[in-house]
């Protein structure tokens, strides 16, 4: 069977097991954007900052695993759930999005990948000792304001130029007008972290209410 249709049926499972945080519009746009940076040869390794149990990172692996196996995948979670809400923060509350690092081995087992590298821990601990030198790709889903704003903080002086951040829950009405606007708070951070900051920023749209943006490094 080939990559691509194996790809396929991958993003079909995995959309259909967790269509809240794994639905068919983020993973194509993961794919994409991911294929895109490591067909242009960026250096460095791949990261998930708020990998829940798994599931995404499965389709991470699996690109590496196909176009540029040499690299690695570093996945990040608390796996105590989400830290407080700030007051730029809704809908979600303090330990919702709970997952445990048996669901992430489990997931990769399920599709006989090799395991990432997990890190347990609260961003503002991981995160300052614990990224890869060099980051190509950064897939930021932290839900808060706060986790948004250190994961930028942290991962972007790390990503080698011509490399992608992709946040989600970015809603920018305007941009994408069905794109869901429950966490407010993401965009705050992204907005107010790149305000002074070069990058070259776009928001993706998908069949539903896809709120995604990519954030990609120039040169300076």
């Amino acid at each position: 069977m080939s990559w691509l249709t194996t790809s396929n049926s991958v993003m079909y499972e995995l959309a259909a097991r967790n269509p809240n945080m794994t639905d068919l519009d983020r993973l194509t746009n993961l794919y994409w954007a991911l294929c895109s940076v490591m067909r242009s040869e960026v250096p460095g390794d791949v990261v998930e900052l708020g990998c829940n149990a798994g599931l995404t990172g499965v389709l991470l692996e699996m690109v590496l695993e196909a176009e540029s196996p040499d690299r690695g995948l570093h996945l990040y979670d608390s796996f105590e759930g989400l830290p407080a809400p700030s007051s730029s923060d809704r809908y979600l509350r303090e330990g919702d999005c709970k997952a445990t690092e048996s669901d992430v081995y489990a997931a990769f087992e399920r599709w006989n990948l090799r395991p990432p590298e997990v890190h347990t821990g609260w961003f503002d601990t991981t995160l300052p000792q614990q990224l890869p030198d060099q980051v190509a790709f950064a897939y930021l889903d932290g839900d808060f304001y706060e986790s948004i704003l250190t994961s930028l903080t942290h991962v972007w002086p790390r990503l080698a130029v011509g490399g992608s951040v992709l946040v989600d829950d970015y809603c920018d009405r305007e941009a994408s007008p069905r794109a869901w606007d429950g966490l407010p708070g993401v965009k705050k951070a992204c907005d107010e972290f790149f305000a002074d900051t070069p990058v070259q920023a776009r928001v993706l749209v998908g069949v539903g209410d896809l709120a995604f943006a990519e954030f990609r490094k120039a040169e300076a």
